[in-house]
């Protein structure tokens, strides 16, 4: 892998001189918003977009409800999962940093010292845009969206190679969609437990409008009644039947 890095007339290392050539013409005020977009800014809206996914699943409160938590539940862990992953495969290919191997690139960021094939950061958003995707495609597509730009970031500021985002982006999607069976299979049933629990059903869908007090003036929402609820009302009409003044008057009336 050092080898292709040292070859000038690699296609990996001429991509990354053109994506990386546009920091050099670009306003140095330009250059420090991609520095903090693609450091901190792009990993900070994933982890919106998650919240926001898990927001509106709750807020509709659907039946399967439960199960679109656990999916996605497993976006996080599977990014997790895939930066440990990265760990032994990093240590393995050795792979230094392209300012180490190339001259005249324009390094954004600096102290980097690790070495560069998997890239960590589009390793853990492409687990997390693909594992949104599971959960939810509307966001799912948001988040992959997020993840490339993760990536044409990580090499515009000279501190990956293309292929080092290539293969964080195999490696996240991988975690993902492969352990994705495994985590439903281990994660639904939790969920639905939370579901059940009264204190804490809250993280699986929002409070049954019953629960939730009513403001003066508004008109509440017909919902269908559950079992006690019916046996209640059955039990209040046959009171209403026995006691109902109208037959005792004709019964009177008989008299």
């Amino acid at each position: 892998m050092a080898v292709l890095a040292e070859s000038g007339s690699n296609p990996d290392v001429e991509l990354l001189y053109d994506i990386n050539g546009l920091a050099r013409s670009a306003p140095h005020w330009f250059d420090r918003i991609m520095e903090f977009v693609g450091e901190y800014g792009l990993l900070l809206a994933m982890v919106l977009l998650v919240v926001w996914c898990w927001w509106s699943v709750r807020r509709r409160g659907q039946e399967d409800a439960a199960t679109s938590v656990a999916a996605l539940v497993w976006a996080p862990l599977a990014a997790g999962i895939a930066v440990l992953v990265n760990i032994p495969i990093r240590g393995f290919v050795s792979r230094p940093r392209p300012f180490v191997d190339h001259q005249g690139l324009d390094v954004l960021v600096s102290g980097k010292t690790d070495f560069s094939f998997v890239s960590d950061h589009a390793t853990l958003t492409m687990a997390l845009g693909v594992g949104l995707f599971v959960a939810n495609r509307r966001f799912g597509i948001a988040g992959i969206g997020l993840a490339l730009l993760e990536g044409f970031c990580r090499v515009y500021m000279g501190v990956h190679y293309p292929t080092d985002v290539i293969g964080g982006f195999a490696l996240g999607t991988a975690v993902a969609l492969l352990l994705a069976p495994l985590a439903s299979a281990l994660l639904t049933p939790l969920m639905k437990a939370v579901e059940r629990a009264p204190r804490v059903s809250w993280i699986v869908r929002r409070r049954a409008a019953a629960d939730v007090p009513m403001v003066p003036g508004a008109r509440r929402s017909v919902e269908p009644m559950d079992s006690e609820e019916r046996d209640l009302a059955a039990r209040l009409a046959k009171v209403k039947q026995q006691y109902d003044p109208t037959r005792f008057f004709s019964y009177a009336q008989g008299v």
